[in-house]
Protein backbone atom coordinates (compact mmCIF):
# COMPACT_ATOMS: atom_id res chain seq x y z
CA UNK A 1 0.00 0.00 0.00
CA UNK A 2 3.01 2.33 0.27
CA UNK A 3 5.95 3.15 -1.98
CA UNK A 4 7.24 6.50 -0.79
CA UNK A 5 8.83 5.27 2.43
CA UNK A 6 10.59 2.41 0.64
CA UNK A 7 11.94 4.62 -2.15
CA UNK A 8 13.00 7.22 0.40
CA UNK A 9 15.14 4.59 2.18
CA UNK A 10 16.65 3.38 -1.10
CA UNK A 11 17.25 6.83 -2.66
CA UNK A 12 20.76 7.24 -1.14
CA UNK A 13 21.85 4.14 -3.06
CA UNK A 14 21.07 5.95 -6.32
CA UNK A 15 24.43 7.69 -5.93
CA UNK A 16 25.92 4.48 -7.31
CA UNK A 17 24.22 5.20 -10.60
CA UNK A 18 25.83 8.63 -10.66
CA UNK A 19 29.23 6.98 -10.37
CA UNK A 20 28.32 4.54 -13.10
CA UNK A 21 27.22 7.39 -15.38
CA UNK A 22 30.40 9.36 -14.67
CA UNK A 23 32.57 6.36 -15.58
CA UNK A 24 30.49 5.22 -18.51
CA UNK A 25 32.71 6.79 -21.18
CA UNK A 26 35.78 5.08 -19.77
CA UNK A 27 33.97 1.76 -19.57
CA UNK A 28 32.79 2.07 -23.19
CA UNK A 29 36.30 2.98 -24.31
CA UNK A 30 37.69 -0.02 -22.45
CA UNK A 31 35.17 -2.43 -23.98
CA UNK A 32 35.80 -1.05 -27.48
CA UNK A 33 39.58 -1.16 -27.01
CA UNK A 34 39.47 -4.74 -25.69
CA UNK A 35 37.29 -5.80 -28.60
CA UNK A 36 39.75 -4.27 -31.07
CA UNK A 37 42.87 -5.63 -29.40
CA UNK A 38 41.70 -9.09 -28.36
CA UNK A 39 40.04 -11.40 -30.85
CA UNK A 40 39.19 -13.97 -28.15
CA UNK A 41 37.46 -11.26 -26.07
CA UNK A 42 35.59 -10.00 -29.12
CA UNK A 43 34.52 -13.57 -30.00
CA UNK A 44 33.23 -14.20 -26.46
CA UNK A 45 31.27 -10.93 -26.43
CA UNK A 46 29.80 -11.58 -29.87
CA UNK A 47 28.82 -15.15 -28.93
CA UNK A 48 27.09 -13.89 -25.79
CA UNK A 49 25.30 -11.14 -27.75
CA UNK A 50 23.89 -13.77 -30.13
CA UNK A 51 22.09 -15.52 -27.28
CA UNK A 52 18.33 -15.09 -27.15
CA UNK A 53 18.48 -13.75 -23.58
CA UNK A 54 20.38 -10.68 -24.89
CA UNK A 55 17.43 -9.68 -27.07
CA UNK A 56 19.62 -8.98 -30.11
CA UNK A 57 21.27 -6.09 -28.27
CA UNK A 58 24.99 -5.41 -28.00
CA UNK A 59 26.97 -5.27 -24.77
CA UNK A 60 27.10 -1.50 -25.20
CA UNK A 61 23.30 -1.32 -25.33
CA UNK A 62 23.06 -3.30 -22.11
CA UNK A 63 25.63 -0.99 -20.53
CA UNK A 64 23.27 1.94 -21.23
CA UNK A 65 20.43 0.46 -19.12
CA UNK A 66 21.70 1.60 -15.69
CA UNK A 67 22.20 5.11 -17.09
CA UNK A 68 18.48 5.29 -17.89
CA UNK A 69 17.29 3.82 -14.56
CA UNK A 70 17.04 7.01 -12.40
CA UNK A 71 14.92 8.93 -14.95
CA UNK A 72 12.60 5.92 -15.11
CA UNK A 73 12.19 5.95 -11.32
CA UNK A 74 11.49 9.67 -11.45
CA UNK A 75 8.79 9.24 -14.11
CA UNK A 76 7.25 6.34 -12.19
CA UNK A 77 7.06 8.39 -8.99
CA UNK A 78 5.59 11.43 -10.76
CA UNK A 79 2.88 9.24 -12.26
CA UNK A 80 2.27 7.60 -8.89
CA UNK A 81 1.85 11.01 -7.21
CA UNK A 82 -0.62 12.15 -9.89
CA UNK A 83 -2.85 9.19 -9.08
CA UNK A 84 -2.29 9.19 -5.31
CA UNK A 85 -5.11 10.84 -3.31
CA UNK A 86 -4.10 14.01 -1.41
CA UNK A 87 -5.09 12.46 1.92
CA UNK A 88 -3.03 9.30 1.36
CA UNK A 89 -0.65 8.40 4.21
CA UNK A 90 2.02 7.79 1.56
CA UNK A 91 1.80 11.30 0.06
CA UNK A 92 4.54 13.00 2.16
CA UNK A 93 6.96 10.10 1.82
CA UNK A 94 6.32 9.85 -1.92
CA UNK A 95 6.92 13.60 -2.35
CA UNK A 96 10.16 13.39 -0.34
CA UNK A 97 11.21 10.37 -2.42
CA UNK A 98 10.53 12.30 -5.61
CA UNK A 99 12.65 15.18 -4.33
CA UNK A 100 15.57 12.84 -3.57
CA UNK A 101 15.28 11.00 -6.86
CA UNK A 102 14.93 14.26 -8.83
CA UNK A 103 18.14 15.53 -7.27
CA UNK A 104 19.92 12.35 -8.33
CA UNK A 105 18.36 12.62 -11.80
CA UNK A 106 19.48 16.22 -12.27
CA UNK A 107 23.08 15.26 -11.56
CA UNK A 108 23.08 12.52 -14.15
CA UNK A 109 20.88 14.15 -16.83
CA UNK A 110 23.78 15.80 -18.63
CA UNK A 111 25.65 12.51 -18.74
CA UNK A 112 22.49 10.74 -19.91
CA UNK A 113 22.08 13.13 -22.85
CA UNK A 114 25.64 12.32 -23.81
CA UNK A 115 24.89 8.61 -23.57
CA UNK A 116 21.77 8.98 -25.73
CA UNK A 117 23.98 10.47 -28.42
CA UNK A 118 26.29 7.48 -27.96
CA UNK A 119 23.28 5.19 -28.33
CA UNK A 120 22.46 6.82 -31.69
CA UNK A 121 26.04 6.21 -32.79
CA UNK A 122 25.71 2.56 -31.78
CA UNK A 123 22.58 2.28 -33.91
CA UNK A 124 24.38 3.78 -36.91
CA UNK A 125 27.33 1.46 -36.29
CA UNK A 126 25.00 -1.55 -36.35
CA UNK A 127 23.15 -0.28 -39.42
CA UNK A 128 26.50 -0.02 -41.19
CA UNK A 129 27.12 -3.67 -40.32
CA UNK A 130 29.89 -2.94 -37.84
CA UNK A 131 32.26 -2.21 -40.71
CA UNK A 132 33.55 1.21 -39.59
CA UNK A 133 34.33 1.83 -35.91
CA UNK A 134 32.53 5.11 -35.26
CA UNK A 135 31.58 4.46 -31.62
CA UNK A 136 33.70 6.90 -29.68
CA UNK A 137 32.71 9.34 -26.91
CA UNK A 138 34.25 12.17 -28.95
CA UNK A 139 31.93 11.42 -31.91
CA UNK A 140 28.36 12.65 -32.22
CA UNK A 141 25.66 11.96 -34.80
CA UNK A 142 24.61 15.40 -36.01
CA UNK A 143 22.25 14.53 -38.83
CA UNK A 144 21.35 11.74 -41.19
CA UNK A 145 19.22 11.47 -44.29
CA UNK A 146 18.88 11.01 -48.01
CA UNK A 147 20.87 13.25 -50.36
CA UNK A 148 21.41 13.49 -54.09
CA UNK A 149 24.99 13.29 -55.34
CA UNK A 150 25.53 14.98 -58.65
CA UNK A 151 27.98 13.29 -60.97
CA UNK A 152 30.89 15.53 -61.99
CA UNK A 153 31.05 13.85 -65.41
CA UNK A 154 27.51 14.09 -66.70
CA UNK A 155 25.52 15.86 -63.97
CA UNK A 156 23.23 12.89 -63.23
CA UNK A 157 21.82 12.58 -59.74
CA UNK A 158 22.59 9.54 -57.61
CA UNK A 159 20.68 8.69 -54.44
CA UNK A 160 22.82 8.40 -51.29
CA UNK A 161 22.22 8.16 -47.56
CA UNK A 162 24.49 10.40 -45.48
CA UNK A 163 25.52 10.20 -41.82
CA UNK A 164 27.06 13.44 -40.53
Amino acid sequence: PRLGDILQKLAPFLKMYGEYVKNFDRAMDMVNTCMQRSSPFKDVVQNIQKQEVCGNLTLQHHMLEPVQRIPRYELLLKDYLKKLPEESPDRKDAEKSLELISTAANHSNAAIRKMEKMHKLLEVYERLGGEEDIVNPANELIKEGHIQKLSAKNGTAQDRYLFL
